[in-house]
């Protein structure tokens, strides 16, 4: 097998593999500190409210950056909008490194989350638009993989640098790098990225889109949404239940992140390219059924050592994540792609940002009690998607 059926058979056009480098590059670097930042906060004097407002307002911006970023990623081309959310992201990290207390990392979120956040429907729409729908759910697979190589590496580095230096002084080193490596990703979009042929902007409103969602999507959106809230409810407090309540360290948490990494990086190639040649619904169902059992079983471990388990089923939560990505696109329209995407993704994060805000009350209560109203809420979502979730059979003709 050649080097370029390999790469067919991968689903990696130029313009694919320049959005990986990028996800790649910029990745490596917000993952040194991405995942400390609750514990961040609590060290600049932030209370377990504050760090649950911080959790509900990253759930709230991941919602409403959704459909502008669409809107521009349709609007100016692909290629200029990745390259603005990317300067963005950058004053978000200058704001987090020179922060003087907590009220600053609530201000920075708002231009840190831009390349999370605005960039998604982007990337949905370039892979949308280079590849045919039976090699879309091999490259989410892909770019699944290339995204959470960093999450594999960098928090466990990030977690050694802290204990080596201290959770301040690492997480400042962590942004140091980040501001490089977001300055080189620059320059990698703006020299390498070929724009394709603009395709004909069609003026709709957020109305419009809605309407024209098909029915199949709204379907797959609401349960997909029962499925957030079992992730949201204990999101940002995991740390400080395996830090302040089972007695681990940051390195520890790093070595959990690695091991929830490498479990969905395993399946990733298998099973979406088994998505691209049979109905995608039922590995959409598994990816929701691991959804409701992370917190559970988060919720009887004993000690440390039984987190590693609970973590391979956290892993396990992305089994279906390319199929359920390349369903979304195959069921969007060309014109309106990356808008379409937006609205999917801005309803799923108003609906879920207060999942933090309600784990937070029930944390004050106690820990259990989070993991196990997610765990309900999951489980909800897992029989709705079974008796009324899409099925769709991907097509080897439609780009």
């Amino acid at each position: 097998m050649d080097r370029n059926t390999i790469r067919d058979w991968l689903g990696l056009k130029h313009n694919v593999i320049i959005l990986f480098t990028v996800i790649l590059v910029l990745g490596m670097g917000e993952e040194l500190w991405i995942q400390f930042v609750p514990k961040y906060l609590e060290a600049l004097g932030a209370s377990v409210l504050i760090i649950a407002i911080y959790g509900s307002l990253k759930e709230l911006l991941d919602a409403v950056y959704q459909y502008p970023g669409g809107w521009l990623a349709d609007r100016m081309g692909r290629r200029r909008a990745l390259i603005l959310f990317a300067l963005l992201s950058i004053f978000g990290y200058v704001i987090y490194l020179f922060t003087p207390n907590w009220h600053w990392i609530l201000i920075g979120i708002f231009f840190v989350m831009a390349w999370s956040s605005l960039t998604s429907p982007a990337i949905f729409a370039i892979i949308g638009d280079n590849l045919p729908q039976n090699r879309r759910a091999i490259s989410f697979g892909m770019q699944s993989i290339l995204k959470r190589i960093p999450i594999v590496i960098a928090p466990l580095l990030g977690g050694w640098i802290m204990g080596r230096i201290g959770l301040i002084s690492g997480i400042h080193l962590g942004l140091i790098v980040t501001l490089f490596l977001a300055f080189l990703s620059i320059f990698v979009v703006k020299h390498y990225y070929i724009e394709k042929t603009k395709l004909r902007y069609k003026k709709e409103s957020l109305g419009d889109i809605w309407g024209n969602m098909s029915p199949a999507l709204k379907r797959l959106l609401l349960t997909d949404c029962l499925a957030r809230w079992a992730a949201g409810i204990p999101k940002v407090f995991i740390i400080l239940y395996i830090i302040n309540t089972l007695g681990g360290s940051e390195f520890q948490f790093g070595q959990l992140i690695s091991v929830r990494m490498l479990t969905s990086i395993i399946v990733y190639i298998p099973i979406a390219k088994l998505a691209d040649r049979t109905n995608r619904k039922p590995f959409v169902l598994l990816t929701f059924t691991f959804f409701a059992l992370f917190p559970l079983s988060l919720s009887v471990v004993p000690s440390l050592i039984w987190l590693f388990p609970a973590f391979i089923i956290a892993g396990l939560r992305e089994i279906g994540e390319p199929a359920r990505k390349a369903m979304i696109v195959d069921l969007s329209s060309p014109t309106c792609r990356g808008r379409a995407v937006g609205m999917y993704y801005l309803i799923r994060g108003l609906v879920v940002f207060p999942a933090s805000l309600i784990g937070g009350l029930l944390w004050t209560i106690e820990p259990q009690i989070t993991f196990y109203v997610a765990f309900i809420i999951g489980m909800i979502g897992v029989i709705v998607f079974a008796l009324w979730g899409p099925d769709l059979v991907p097509k080897s003709d439609v780009i």
